[in-house]
């Protein structure tokens, strides 16, 4: 990223997957960073973050949104009475990481879980007279940790639909997309879609963790009907549930749409075998 004048970003979410790496790019970039933190003394920021308490469920302190440049808005319960203070308080930009699914480019998305939370923050985002950029990634490849447990035990995972293919993206990419929108002009008012640089089957995604933690993982296939009775088991809800098995069904036939963000951020995006390698040890404990 090239760096003009410094900026003030206020970052929440930042004890997150994506907004660690958020935090990272900012600083590394020599901009100054703030964070929300419903808990600073665990926060485990680096120390040049401006850590300030307080979440999306209560008052927020009138500090938060001094001298800001633009803040990046994670999509949690409470996003918009935060949108709302923003926009009170002057803060000049906002960017929303949203979700695909608020595109409605799919049949499937209209109505789920992920569409209505999206949607309606993104539309809170839109008619808050600030100027904004929305982010629209895929599916995260972090999704993938809900493996983990059944790959260190287990050797492999069950599941529907293995031939589904999606293009996992990596948290760290988002993260770099966030980066060049939030500190570089050009962005007001767009919408970016990403996905990862490749549509992999389900099969071929534990191969790649395979790879990464130097074992042969097993693809079992179960029914959709098992599947949700095994979620259910977990508490997950069956909103969620359904939501994961249109996605899947549907990618049977037609695989994830690869969308990479390296136009961009200027660098290539990170493969899910490069994920898996910076996850390996989330498999392998």
């Amino acid at each position: 990223m090239n760096l003009t004048t410094p900026k003030t970003i206020l970052v929440t979410g930042a004890t997150g997957q994506v907004g660690r790496h958020l935090v990272s790019e900012l600083l590394s970039a020599g901009h100054r960073v703030r964070a929300l933190s419903r808990n600073p003394e665990a926060a485990n920021l680096p120390e040049a973050v401006d850590v300030i308490g307080g979440d999306f469920a209560g008052e927020l302190p009138g500090e938060l949104f001094k001298d800001l440049d633009a803040a990046f808005v994670f999509a949690a319960d409470g996003a918009p009475s935060f949108v709302a203070a923003a926009a009170a308080a002057g803060v000049p930009r906002l960017v929303l990481l949203s979700s695909l699914a608020a595109a409605l480019e799919h049949e499937r998305d209209r109505g789920s879980v992920s569409q209505l939370h999206h949607s309606a923050i993104e539309e809170v985002v839109r008619e808050s007279g600030v100027a904004w950029t929305i982010l629209r990634p895929g599916t995260f490849a972090n999704n993938l940790l809900t493996w983990a447990q059944p790959i260190r035990y287990t050797g492999g995972v069950t599941g529907p639909y293995p031939t589904s293919a999606q293009a996992p993206i990596h948290e760290a990419d988002v993260a770099a997309a966030a980066a060049v929108v939030l500190t570089t002009a050009g962005h007001d008012g767009k919408i970016y879609a990403m996905t990862g640089p490749q549509a992999l089957t389900r099969v071929d995604q534990l191969a790649a963790i395979g790879t990464a933690i130097g074992r042969e993982l097993t693809f079992t296939e179960n029914t959709p009907e098992e599947f949700r009775a095994e979620m259910a088991q977990y508490g997950v809800a069956d909103g969620i549930v359904t939501m994961l098995l249109d996605y899947w069904s549907d990618t049977v036939d037609q695989p994830d749409v690869v969308r990479s963000p390296e136009a961009l951020t200027g660098r290539p995006a990170r493969t899910l075998a490069d994920w898996a390698r910076d996850h390996a040890a989330d498999f392998s404990g």
